[in-house]
């Protein structure tokens, strides 16, 4: 059953599931915040492991969270996509939580983020922040989240509506099937991106999103990080989706090649001579390109579905949400 606890951690029911339930938390400078953070989720999910993992803090970081009973690692490799791939390489549990060490993502929601995830079988659920406070959710960040979640949900198909929420709870089929590229704060697009790619079962909780308490800074910068989440979406459309990508592009050269042909065409029919050489060869050189570059889409495209393959074959090669707990209590009961 479901344990659902206001935001001081009073339970009002409970989760046995029997399940591993990790919560991983990836932490730079959050000193002032992370004792906080460890002790809502212990309060939150009693059963679960809370491993904190440190990418170099320049504080008692990691020293406070191993006094507030966390399990802490460090990770050399700074961004928060190089912290996470360690973690998913570490871990091993049957449900991940996912939530970031400043203390503004609501713990109490993670039992009813679990409870859905094992519930609906699904292998992704998103908590969409809804801000409680003035300063909660910056409103260039907000912004900056509904464009780059409208283009993504415009290229890959509509799936959240809060993409770059850092507090995501995962099987862990996904998991173990997610092959993390990204070195920064852009890995919540991956993480979105690679759901829509394999067609997996994933959904929105609304949470609360508070205000960072005193003494903690954002280390998001609104243009720097806006701008590398938009190179990452792009690499990720020209590696996901090479035809389209590559065909729109063969097309728009072909059609500036076409338009430069066109008048050397008609002279040529009219007066039976090729004016402008210099154009005629360029308009031959760019019609050549376009072929190219349309080649190359259809090559690549190929290429992503035995990569879609490989990524499906490794995510159904783990259990499904919940089974893997039910398969040990039966081997434990057999005689």
């Amino acid at each position: 059953m479901t344990r659902l606890l206001d935001r001081r951690g009073a339970s009002r029911s409970g989760v046995e599931t029997g399940l591993r339930i990790a919560v991983l938390v990836p932490c730079y400078d959050e000193e002032a915040s992370i004792a906080q953070v460890v002790a809502d989720f212990r309060a939150a999910l009693p059963d679960a492991t809370i491993h904190v993992y440190d990418n170099n803090s320049r504080d008692r970081t990691a020293e406070v969270a191993r006094a507030a009973g966390a399990e802490v690692r460090g990770v050399a490799q700074q961004g928060k996509g190089h912290v996470v791939r360690r973690m998913f390489s570490d871990v091993d549990a049957d449900v991940y939580v996912l939530v970031d060490g400043d203390s503004t993502y609501d713990a109490p929601s993670a039992s009813a983020m679990v409870a859905r995830l094992l519930d609906d079988g699904l292998d992704m659920v998103v908590a969409a922040r809804v801000a409680e406070g003035v300063g909660a959710y910056r409103r260039g960040h907000r912004f900056g989240n509904r464009l780059l979640t409208g283009f993504v949900r415009w290229t890959f198909g509509a799936a959240v509506t809060d993409m770059l929420s850092g507090y995501r709870v995962f099987s862990r089929r996904f998991v173990k099937s997610f092959p993390v590229l990204s070195g920064g704060f852009e890995i919540e697009t991956e993480l979105t991106v690679h759901a829509l790619e394999l067609d997996m079962p994933v959904a929105e909780i609304a949470t609360p999103y508070y205000s960072r308490p005193d003494g903690s800074e954002s280390k998001l910068s609104t243009w720097r990080d806006g701008f590398r989440i938009l190179w990452t979406i792009a690499k990720l459309y020209r590696a996901e989706r090479p035809l389209p990508f590559f065909g729109w592009i063969g097309l728009l050269i072909a059609t500036l090649a076409i338009a430069l042909a066109v008048p050397i065409v008609v002279t040529f029919v009219e007066q039976g001579v090729v004016p402008r050489f210099p154009t005629a060869i360029l308009a031959t050189g760019m019609m050549i390109v376009a072929v190219l570059s349309i080649a190359c889409g259809l090559v690549l495209d190929t290429v992503t579905r035995g990569r879609r393959e490989m990524k499906l074959l490794a995510y159904l090669a783990q259990p499904a949400p919940g089974f893997s707990a039910g398969a040990r209590a039966g081997e434990g009961s057999r005689p």
